[in-house]
């Protein structure tokens, strides 16, 4: 790798932390795109090389979230506990499919996100009660769905988790989101361990990003917990609008 493609990655970390630490996702769901578009990856190659700056961006931002609002480790065993189950499953199975079936369904997967995210800006309250609705033993099944899809496309798992804690459960943006990052970290570690042993991880491009997203998480964390409730989910949407637009491209 040369000196100018090094400074690129480390800069396109920096910004794909922020982004992990604002949205509480770690910053893969744009680095996938980003990474097939720029830098011309395929779809499965993509996938493992973002998570490369995923892990540990979801370690740093679960630590901060943690920090403002404190993650009860009950909560947290049980969602990391079914997520890694399924995350190692899924990776097995994502590892084989065909590049162009595995990049579309991608893009639905992310259009159909941002439609929920956005019907419930109509039809939701914008606010968390802080409490929780149900109870936390039905974060076994969510763990275990949201493990899954994110075993399936490297990164995503987090980004379910969030609107059904805040929508089902009653759980604030910034709880729901720190609650994610728990339900992300084994089940992105398992994949990632999965993907990088049949061959689909470029560690020379990961590494770098890994570095920028660890330096810059932090603003994005600390910018979530500054902005106001619905303009953080309305951002969130676009994100997702974005991300899918950006690999549809590809």
């Amino acid at each position: 790798m040369n000196p100018f493609d090094l400074i690129l990655n480390l800069v396109l970390g920096l910004i794909l932390g922020t982004l992990g630490g604002l949205f509480g996702i770690g910053g893969g769901l744009i680095a996938i795109p980003a990474l097939g578009i720029l830098f011309g990856l395929d779809q499965q190659l993509a996938q493992g090389t973002a998570l490369v700056m995923v892990v540990p961006n979801v370690v740093l931002a679960l630590w901060r979230y943690h920090q403002r609002n404190r993650i009860d480790p009950r909560h947290a065993l049980l969602l990391g506990a079914s997520s890694f189950a399924c995350a190692w499953l899924a990776s097995l199975y994502a590892v084989g499919l065909d590049v162009r079936t595995m990049r579309w369904a991608f893009v639905v997967f992310l259009l159909v996100l941002a439609a929920y995210n956005l019907a419930r800006l109509r039809l939701a309250p914008t606010t968390g009660a802080g409490g929780l609705r149900h109870h936390w033993g039905w974060f076994a099944p969510l763990g275990g769905v949201s493990g899954a899809l994110g075993g399936l496309f490297g990164v995503g798992g987090a980004v379910v988790a969030t609107p059904v804690l805040t929508s089902l459960f009653g759980a604030s943006q910034v709880v729901a989101q720190g609650l994610s990052l728990s339900l992300a970290l084994p089940g992105t570690a398992v994949t990632l361990l999965t993907y990088a042993l049949y061959g689909h991880v470029n560690w020379w491009m990961g590494v770098p990003l890994a570095l920028g997203g660890l330096l810059s998480i932090s603003w994005g964390v600390r910018l979530a917990h500054a902005l106001p409730e619905r303009l953080l989910r309305v951002l969130f949407c676009a994100f997702l609008l974005l991300c899918a637009g950006l690999l549809g491209l590809k």
